[in-house]
């Protein structure tokens, strides 16, 4: 294997993107998945804007070109909210964000650089509270998202999928943690049958299955790997709770009767289920064996990235730049061994297989929204 090692840029709110392109080289990686999250999204866990989205145009991709090419660096796009779900207006704003780094995406070169746009779907727990709530929000997922598809398509861009389940988007009072219809696989299989095009996908982090108590080598073999185009590098190291059980989330109860009581409760919309955000090599170990899921991705043929997306709590959570550092670092050298050669200077990524990214000088088009959609 010699798969590239990239960072996503999540985890250096903090900096600009050039500061993140000198960090980058640091760490020793070969691309960037930039965040461009909106600036008036209502997220604030884990979100960054590392590119001008607005009234972004040919000679702002020509900059960002040079500018990776200077640093022989890859990248992406992405921005990750409820795309199909939550308050109506809010929705509307999350999916015409989507359009526009789409278009950013096509004015980068698209597909020919291999810069997607990642995504959430999202999950509408108005009608998901319904019987047959899950078909149901397939359905709406297949109304809000083919136009969407097809749009990047017609521009030569593909929109990837992550599997978090978002499992803090919703009040903690509420039973269920689910909140991206992506979460699971078999959903995402519909939707490829439900929306035939070949420009959506997905990235696929190991992480949010394992603390599911899912093998994530069982998932990659039935997987399709057409569908794949990128890894997150993230792991859990779970902790088993006697308490409460590892199928459900924990509850919101009263403190009181949980203090009496001396049982763990839920303290935040975050806090329900039982495990450490970590990143391989770093600090605490984890609940996942990556050589196991490395060589089922190698069998199966996986060429992309793997993007290491730095939530641990020893790193990133710690508000420490230089641990935010440390902990990508030791990521890296962590898969090394496991995604890159071995020659005289250890195992290292042929920078020879590093392509630099084309400046196609794209037409520019317009900004689009959901009702020109329609």
């Amino acid at each position: 294997m010699n798969n590239q090692i990239w960072l996503m840029t999540s985890a250096f709110d903090q900096l600009n993107l050039d500061h993140i392109i000198e960090k980058a080289n640091e760490t020793g990686v070969q691309g960037l998945d930039v965040c461009v999250f909106r600036k008036d999204g209502t997220r604030d866990d884990f979100v960054a804007t590392h590119m001008h989205y607005e009234e972004f145009n040919r000679e702002n991709a020509k900059v960002i070109l040079d500018k990776f090419n200077h640093a022989k660096l890859r990248l992406s796009l992405g921005a990750f909210d409820n795309l199909i779900g939550g308050d109506e207006a809010e929705k509307l704003k999350n999916q015409n964000h989507l359009l526009k780094l789409i278009r950013m995406a096509y004015l980068l070169g698209g597909d020919e650089n291999d810069v997607k746009v990642g995504t959430f779907v999202g999950y509408n727990h108005e009608i998901g509270i319904l019987e047959n709530g899950f078909e149901r929000n397939l359905e709406e997922y297949q109304r809000i998202f083919t136009p969407i598809i097809n749009y990047a398509e017609s521009l030569g861009v593909t929109i990837l999928y992550e599997n978090c389940p978002m499992e803090g988007w919703r009040s903690s009072g509420y039973s269920t943690t689910f909140n991206n219809l992506t979460g699971v696989l078999a959903a995402r299989k519909i939707m490829y049958e439900m929306i035939p095009s070949r420009n959506h996908g997905e990235i696929y982090d190991p992480s949010h299955d394992v603390w599911q108590n899912t093998d994530p080598v069982e998932v990659i073999k039935h997987t399709d790997m057409s569908r794949l185009h990128r890894i997150h590098v993230k792991s859990t190291r779970n902790n088993p709770d006697p308490y409460w059980g590892n199928m459900y989330p924990m509850q919101r109860v009263k403190a009181e009767w949980a203090q009496k009581a001396g049982v763990p409760y839920s303290t935040n919309d975050w806090d329900r289920h039982h495990y450490e955000a970590t990143l391989p090599g770093f600090g605490l170990g984890d609940s996942m064996d990556w050589r196991a899921f490395v060589n089922i991705l190698n069998e199966k043929g996986f060429e992309g990235p793997f993007e290491i997306e730095n939530e641990a709590k020893l790193s990133k959570q710690t508000g420490s730049l230089a641990a935010i550092m440390q902990g990508c670092k030791a990521a890296v050298q962590n898969l090394a061994p496991l995604l890159w050669p071995l020659n005289e200077n250890g195992f290292c990524y042929s920078e020879a297989e590093i392509k630099p990214l084309k400046d196609l000088e794209r037409q520019d088009v317009p900004v689009k929204t959901m009702r020109d959609l329609h």
